[in-house]
């Protein structure tokens, strides 16, 4: 039975995923480091700013101290953030289905970005009460495909409901590879969309759309109520 979802946030709410590529290769640049577009979206998209950093400076035999880390995050933050502030592109059918699915499942975020980030997303989309919980980048310790952001926020959906709902009753929203891994690793069920990668790559989704505005609460719920749990 489903009784939550939880909702990743670049690449499937907002199409953003440009915006922390661009952001990230500047600064790296700016370090002597160079990254693709074609690298990036296959082994950096789903990380938070945190493990991008560590990933691409360990590629290069550095290996960052706490505040090299942090003033790299802080670098990055303060090239992203104007251009939120100034236009946000949401995916077409993403606000319909926030809008539907909290009127009968509880609601979360978990997000690779930093907080500030996707709390500014969210109210930019005029959805910030559909969600029970938001979880950014700094509430975990380790970002997808690690379980750590879907654990956190179904334990934040929990402590404010009266009846507890297992991972297995949950279904996360997710665009990426890892992040369908993650949902996986964390005992839920993924509804994968087209945004940031092809059908092919996300196979091991539940399900896989091209665009949210395809979905709706009633056919995830018939999902859920598949023996085997699977849609191709």
């Amino acid at each position: 039975m489903l009784r939550a979802m939880i909702f990743d946030c670049d690449g499937v709410i907002a199409d953003t995923e440009p915006l922390h590529f661009a952001a990230l290769q500047t600064i790296l640049r700016e370090d002597g480091i160079d990254l693709s577009q074609e690298l990036y979206y296959r082994e950096y998209l789903a990380l938070d700013d945190r493990a991008c950093f560590i990933k691409a400076f360990s590629n290069q035999g550095v290996a960052l101290t706490q505040e090299m880390l942090s003033r790299l995050i802080a670098r990055k933050a303060a090239a992203v953030e104007p251009v939120l502030k100034a236009h946000v592109l949401l995916f077409p059918g993403a606000v319909d289905l926030i809008r539907n699915a909290s009127q009968r499942f509880l609601l979360a975020v978990a997000s690779g970005a930093l907080l500030r980030e996707v709390e500014l997303i969210v109210r930019t989309a005029g959805v910030s009460a559909c969600f029970r919980a938001i979880v950014g980048a700094e509430d975990v310790a380790r970002s997808k495909p690690h379980p750590d952001p879907f654990v956190e926020a179904l334990a934040r959906i929990n402590a404010g409901s009266t009846a507890r709902i297992e991972p297995i009753e949950c279904l996360v929203v997710e665009d990426s590879i890892y992040g369908v891994q993650s949902a996986h690793a964390a005992g839920m069920r993924c509804l994968a969309v087209t945004n940031s990668f092809p059908r092919e790559m996300l196979a091991e989704a539940e399900l896989v759309v091209a665009s949210l505005a395809d979905v709706s609460p009633g056919q995830l719920e018939s999902l859920f109520e598949k023996r085997e749990g699977r849609v191709q």
